[in-house]
């Protein structure tokens, strides 16, 4: 809903690492809970409002999976908790955080720029004044 604010001066290759890195923390905010979902092998409560069926009793794990792949549900649980747990739990999301502090410790540090307090405290450059 807020505009996107303007940009520091850089170079091309920091501007397209920033929106490289902006991307690649999205797809994990999705992929991450979809992927926990899908190798749940119980139903969730979803805020004591509501139960959601585990993966494996849905139409949709019967129809792609079980009749589309002709797995069962211990089969596919295996790649997706690999992915769930190992790739995105324990690597890629402390890659993406480390990416992060790096690139604002060096626009604070290096380049003494004005992100790191764009991004923090300092309302007025991001077009909300």
């Amino acid at each position: 809903m807020n505009p996107a604010p303007l940009l520091e001066p850089g170079s091309r290759l920091e501007h397209v690492a920033a929106h490289i890195g902006h991307y690649a923390l999205y797809l994990i905010m999705i992929i991450t809970p979809l992927t926990g979902y899908l190798g749940t092998g119980v139903n969730t409560d979803y805020f004591f409002l509501f139960e959601i069926p585990k993966f494996a009793d849905t139409w949709l794990f019967g129809s792609w999976v079980q009749n589309g792949l002709g797995m069962t549900f211990e089969q596919f649980e295996e790649p997706v908790d690999f992915i769930h747990k190992e790739v995105l739990g324990e690597w890629l999301v402390w890659l993406l955080i480390l990416g992060h502090v790096l690139a604002a410790s060096y626009h604070h540090f290096i380049k003494k720029d004005r992100t790191l307090l764009r991004m923090t405290i300092d309302r007025d450059s991001r077009g909300r004044g």
